[in-house]
């Protein structure tokens, strides 16, 4: 028996398949093409990209395995969070999808935040109006395009449009769902209120499930397409973050993981729904029955080392010709602090714990010693920083933090590993199977499939510690000094963009 996990990212879709026994049989990963930002903090996705990319990566991974389709027992899928994909009556692609970083919404938060107010907002749904979720995305759509808004006749999350194409059946999950805004979080079910505040019928949702839940099979246009054998089942799977935490093993209350992606993420498991009243977090489902999630994100995470390497290039080179272990291996030389240099991730505003989509980047402290190491040693340190802030927050709310798991590219980093323990000063874990969603939703595949009873049994079995990190004593106490500094650099960047003053014009002598 072999399950597959699917993830419908930001950058590619990848496949995995795995065996009962946890292990990777084999994988593929095929790239997207780059979202659109045609405006400052617009971030747009052709959904059929995702598909296209979705089914190859499929038949790469079925291939490279050997094993015929039939032994694949079930399906799972992941996928980007938050993105709005809108159909016709024809169930064609209305426009491109507006993807989890687009930050044009802000007025419709705002009207939201007003309408139904702030703290009703996050008794509805566990979580305020921000611009990443769904919902305003939505109300943007028909306020700003009312003849496209006019044909629309089902919305469906990213990865749930993937599943519309494998078995043409349209359904979502618990923990994907409740970063839309229209969820009942602690229900676990569509907010008939939140429906009612914002005048949309739930005709246009598609059906809310438990992640290890089926919710359809594998039709035989999709089977063609994809190599797969048709009436495979299919689960509903988790977005990315609660896939994510189910691969690393972060399935009981004092487990935290901290996930570097295009995005930064701190996850950490609860019994209870546990609400920051200034919202600061997302409280969401988890991918497990009757277990919840508290979230941080910071937008621009592994972004951050990707705008550079994009933008300014790569100079050094390493045996794999990986370009980010050629750029950790630039900032390796740089001592901790970066010789006083900050950096400020807001490449795309901030959520966790500003809550600002109009929020910007910074580069701090800058002077004629500093080099290219300097810079990428800053983003790696600044990054890290932007996730401590999810850290406090936690403690604030009492939310237990006794083991910190490690995900994504600030895993795979030798160097970025050790940031990450000095900057909270707490030891941090990897795991043997580090491959994200894609792995977490195929453990969730085996359980609906019968190879495991339950998603805390299948976690014991396969999830298994690879290594741990300590924190070196003096360079946590550097970067407990420097996390202060980093602290104030978004109060004063706020007051310079905020600033109505007229610039100084300086008089030429």
């Amino acid at each position: 028996m072999h399950l597959l996990g699917i993830d419908v990212g930001t950058g590619g879709s990848r496949a995995v398949l795995i065996s009962t026994a946890g292990k990777i049989v084999a994988s593929a990963t095929v790239e997207h093409k780059p979202f659109v930002s045609i405006h400052t903090g617009w971030a747009e996705q052709d959904p059929r990209d995702w598909w296209r990319a979705s089914a190859e990566a499929i038949r790469s991974a079925i291939t490279k395995a050997g094993i015929p389709p039939e032994d694949i027992k079930a399906v799972g899928l992941s996928g980007q969070m938050h993105g709005a994909v809108l159909l016709d009556a024809d169930d064609e692609v209305l426009r491109p999808a507006i993807i989890w970083c687009d930050q044009r919404s802000a007025d419709q938060c705002r009207n939201l935040t007003t309408n139904v107010g702030a703290s009703r907002l996050i008794e509805l749904t566990c979580n305020p109006a921000l611009t990443g979720f769904t919902l305003p995305k939505l109300l943007w759509v028909r306020d700003d395009e009312p003849e496209t808004w006019r044909r629309v006749r089902s919305v469906l999350l990213p990865k749930d449009f993937v599943r519309f194409r494998l078995t043409g059946d349209k359904a979502t999950d618990v923990a994907d769902a409740s970063g839309t805004l229209l969820l009942n979080v602690a229900a676990r079910r569509w907010s008939n209120e939140m429906l009612a505040a914002a005048e949309l019928n739930q005709n246009i949702l598609p059906r809310v499930y438990e992640s290890p839940e089926i919710t359809g099979s594998v039709s035989q246009k999709a089977a063609d397409e994809t190599g797969l054998k048709a009436g495979t089942p299919v689960i509903a799977g988790a977005g990315d973050q609660a896939a994510g935490a189910v691969g690393l093993g972060i399935v009981q209350p004092g487990m935290v993981s901290a996930t570097i992606g295009t995005s930064g993420v701190v996850f950490a498991a609860t019994n209870t729904p546990a609400l920051d009243p200034k919202g600061r977090v997302h409280t969401f489902c988890h991918a497990i029955p009757e277990r919840w999630h508290v979230m941080g994100v910071t937008q621009g995470a592994g972004l951050s080392l990707r705008w550079f390497r994009d933008q300014f290039g790569v100079l050094s080179s390493v045996p794999d010709g990986d370009p980010y272990d050629s750029l950790t291996a630039e900032a390796a030389g740089v001592p901790p602090g970066a010789d006083g240099l900050l950096w400020a991730p807001y490449l795309m505003g901030e959520r966790t714990p500003h809550l600002d989509p109009d929020a910007r980047a910074m580069l701090a402290g800058l002077t004629a010693s500093h080099t290219r190491a300097h810079v990428v040693r800053a983003m790696l340190e600044g990054v890290a920083f932007s996730l401590k802030d999810s850290f406090e927050i936690l403690k604030e709310l009492n939310v237990p933090c006794d083991t910190i798991r490690l995900g994504g590219g600030g895993a795979r980093s030798e160097l970025w590993r050790q940031i990450q323990a000095d900057v909270y000063d707490h030891e941090v874990e990897t795991v043997e199977a580090e491959e994200g969603a894609a792995y977490g939703v195929a453990i969730l595949a085996g359980v609906a499939a019968g190879a495991w009873p339950t998603v805390d049994a299948a976690c014991d079995q396969v999830v298994t510690t690879r290594s741990r990190v300590k924190p070196d004593p003096d360079a946590a106490k550097l970067f407990h000094r420097q996390y202060r500094k980093y602290v104030a650099l978004y109060p004063a960047l706020r007051s310079i963009l905020n600033s109505e003053e007229p610039h100084a014009t300086r008089k030429l002598l």
